[in-house]
């Protein structure tokens, strides 16, 4: 169309429209009503319309798609990306899936990654007739973390930041996260003083974490979290919104094993005290935290619960304790004799209890899934997940859940979906029912 500006202000209104810059005209998607909404304001100044189904969609990045062509790409970021043209149905289709996500910029929609979903889409586009390619997404990898040898002066974290930490009794996962990270950022000026540091750098500091280290959104927003830590509670200033891009946590599904690999894993270990850790977790939805910190007294085999003291958000509760894993409790307490804690680590005495080590837990369950056939990455919150959901999937009301789990909101564990409504009474640990 010729320049005018009052006809371009009108294009400029329609959603998604955009400049072609190489054959100089404007796109416009042809969603419901745009059309008509055209012919209305241009009238008879249409010179021609012409249509066609084969118009393929291009997209930045990627290849020309046909019209009834969807891209789909596993992401790094546990989910999966949807690129295809306007297909109405199957946009119905993907807002029906949980966490869904239109993104405006890049044009495409994304949902969280999971066996089920991808099955179910794949299925939809056979059921519209379509067709599909899949791509996995590769590796982005940033610049590494400088090490401290790479500074001819590497700054310390200042005494004073760590006080603060303790004094506000941050837990030890927080306090071993925050010291490292507030250190790269200071590291990250190094002919600076630390009290001429402030909002320019921070947002130098966050956009170099993005663009060069390529860190996880989650570790940028700590790392963010980190030194407003700093400015805000040690030094005493205001808390205040500092102008980074401070990015959205993607949304993801966590990975759960079924039923019968949970059966699979438990039957892989022969260690009797191996099996006694793995069945704790699973049995009672535990964090990895929680099951080193317990102790023998807090095993309560009267009311057949597990308390669970200083949690996450040093919340204490209560949990299920399994008849089938307090049999193996048992058999393991007879036979090793802890003092203490209910899994105590080599070396540990009477005058000197000592925990179990996380890093064994993990290699337990990591040599457990290694002799099955499964090829899910399954870790110790793997099994916490799949308490929840076989809780769900058997019935047991999702408010009983949040608690036994210790979540604040019941947002947190409606990500394991399905509401129910069975009383406490009837609820049994889904350890009970399997065949081991």
């Amino acid at each position: 169309m010729p320049k005018n500006e009052e006809d371009i202000s009108l294009v400029r209104t329609i959603p998604y429209v955009r400049w072609n810059k190489q054959t100089f005209l404007w796109e416009i998607p042809h969603y419901p009503g745009n059309l008509e909404r055209l012919l209305a304001y241009f009238g008879n100044r249409v010179h021609s319309i012409t249509k066609s189904e084969d118009i393929p969609v291009y997209l930045k990045g990627h290849s020309l798609l046909q019209k009834d062509h969807v891209l789909m790409i596993r992401t790094n970021s546990g989910r999966i990306k949807l690129i295809f043209g306007y297909l109405t149905e199957f946009i119905k289709h993907i807002k029906t899936i949980p966490y869904h996500h239109w993104d405006s910029k890049n044009k495409w929609w994304t949902i969280p990654y999971s066996e089920q979903f991808e099955e179910e889409i794949k299925r939809k586009i056979e059921e519209l007739g379509l067709t599909y390619s899949y791509e996995q997404e590769g590796k982005n990898e940033g610049v590494p973390k400088a090490s401290p040898l790479s500074f001819s002066n590497y700054k310390k974290c200042p005494a004073e930041y760590v006080n603060k930490l303790e004094e506000r009794r941050y837990s030890q996962n927080t306090i071993r996260s925050y010291i490292p990270l507030f250190e790269e950022f200071i590291n990250h000026f190094p002919d600076s003083e630390l009290d001429s540091l402030g909002e320019k750098e921070i947002m130098d500091f966050s956009r170099y974490l993005v663009t060069e280290r390529k860190v996880s959104s989650s570790h940028q927003n700590q790392a963010i979290n980190a030194v407003k830590f700093y400015f805000e509670k040690v030094k005493g200033g205001e808390r205040k919104y500092y102008h980074v891009d401070r990015p959205i946590r993607e949304k993801t599904l966590p990975e759960v094993c079924s039923e019968e690999e949970i059966v699979a894993i438990f039957k892989s270990v022969a260690n009797l005290k191996h099996k006694a850790i793995l069945m704790t977790i699973y049995s009672a939805g535990l964090r990895i935290s929680e099951l080193t910190n317990l102790k023998i007294k807090d095993i309560d085999s009267k009311r057949m619960q597990i308390r669970v003291e200083q949690g996450k958000g040093k919340k204490d509760r209560y949990t299920l304790l399994s008849q089938k894993n307090l049999e193996v409790l048992r058999a393991y307490v007879s036979r090793e004799s802890p003092v203490e804690y209910l899994f105590e680590g080599q070396g540990s005495s009477a005058d000197k209890p000592i925990k179990y080590s996380k890093t064994s837990i993990e290699n337990i369950l990591r040599a457990a899934v290694a002799k099955t056939k499964i090829k899910k990455k399954v870790t110790p919150h793997t099994l916490r997940h799949s308490f929840a959901t076989h809780l769900l999937e058997n019935g047991t009301d999702i408010r009983y859940i949040q608690s036994l789990l210790g979540h604040d909101s019941p947002k947190t564990t409606q990500i394991y979906t399905h509401i129910t409504t069975k009383g406490f009474s009837q609820i049994k640990s889904p350890l009970d029912k399997l065949d081991i």
